[in-house]
């Protein structure tokens, strides 16, 4: 299926940029998601009437995404835990867990911007965590899991 995208999309394309995805990731998350619609002459004909107002919504989540970004550089997030012997966690801690935190903390995370390519933190220590915040800025924080 032939779609036109409307904002950057990893791994798939740019504002603008006509794809070939399969029918099911189409209908099921780029359509009802607002980040493209299905490829013909008349959503070609908006999309290049609109292209200038998405360009320019495009990059203002961008530069909000940088100002959040500058935020956290140099954050540290520290999370009390139980613990049972040789630091090892009751259960775990995982990507809501440490977007709850960092956000009673002040600083809005959604679940969907933390990035653990490692898994579910299981033992005390200190980890590196990416947030990624947009398709194109992504920062590092440090998390330190202590026991209780």
């Amino acid at each position: 299926m032939n779609v036109i995208l409307l904002e950057r999309v990893n791994n798939l394309g740019d504002l603008g940029d006509e794809v070939i995805v399969k029918p099911g990731f189409a209908r099921n998350f780029l359509i009802p998601q607002g980040k493209a619609v299905q490829a013909n002459e008349a959503n070609r004909a908006v999309f290049e009437g609109r292209r200038a107002e998405l360009e320019r919504a495009a990059n203002e989540k961008l530069g909000e995404a940088q100002e959040r970004a500058a935020k956290l550089e140099e954050y540290v997030l520290t999370m009390v835990v139980k613990t049972g012997e040789e630091g090892k966690l009751y259960g775990s801690v995982g990507t809501q867990d440490i977007a709850s935190a960092i956000s009673a903390e002040g600083n809005e995370i959604a679940r969907s911007e933390v990035r653990m390519p490692e898994g579910v933190i299981r033992v005390a220590g200190e980890y590196d965590i990416s947030l990624q915040l947009h398709s194109d800025v992504t920062v590092d924080i440090k998390v330190n899991v202590v026991p209780e």
